[in-house]
């Protein structure tokens, strides 16, 4: 009979210590779905420049100059994306595109034999992809975002996470140079 209140404590002890250890893990799951996501988002935003960099090299023939500076600004403003970046880089990369692509269409307008070009249009085709790509993976981060932080903000696992330093991450917002992008065909 003395035994009895102390095996209640040890199993209500190792209920506890399982429970954490659970929450722990599934905390970590989300954290790194969250990580891998921005990876995606990286990988798919180097291809993406990737193709802008081949549309780039057809502009050259028509507008050597602009081109050839409009190449230099965007290689010395690209970035990796990695899965420790933030949205503000990634936010910043996307502005980088942007502005490239946006010149771009100006000088497609300038250059009608460019715009009727079988290479440009294959060629800007696979930009649009990427960019459909990109955007497919930016739902994806933030949903696992929304899936992390509805985790850490739930009693009780808003206990072990403020524990554990897992804290609430932050959502990829649709940039507002995309809203109003030209299109491109």
């Amino acid at each position: 009979m003395k035994w009895i209140p102390l095996i209640c404590i040890v199993i209500l002890i190792a209920i506890i210590v399982i429970w954490f250890i659970s929450t722990q893990r599934k905390l970590v799951v989300l954290d790194e779905n969250v990580n891998n996501a921005m990876s995606q988002i990286g990988v798919q935003m180097t291809s993406r420049f990737d193709a802008l960099n081949a549309l780039l090299d057809l502009t050259k023939g028509y507008a050597k100059h602009e081109s050839e500076t409009l190449i230099q600004t965007v290689n010395a403003r690209k970035a990796t994306i990695t899965a420790s970046s933030t949205g503000e880089q990634v936010e910043a990369q996307e502005a980088v595109f942007s502005e490239a692509l946006g010149r771009i269409s100006v000088i497609a307008e300038q250059y009608p034999d460019l715009k009727a070009s079988e290479n440009y249009k294959t060629t800007m085709n696979s930009v649009n992809e990427y960019e459909n790509k990109v955007r497919q993976s930016r739902m994806i981060y933030n949903d696992c975002v929304t899936k992390i932080n509805r985790s850490i903000r739930m009693f009780p696992t808003s206990l072990i996470a403020g524990m554990l330093g897992f804290s609430q991450k932050q959502y990829l917002e649709t940039p507002t140079e995309k809203q109003d992008m030209p299109n491109m065909k």
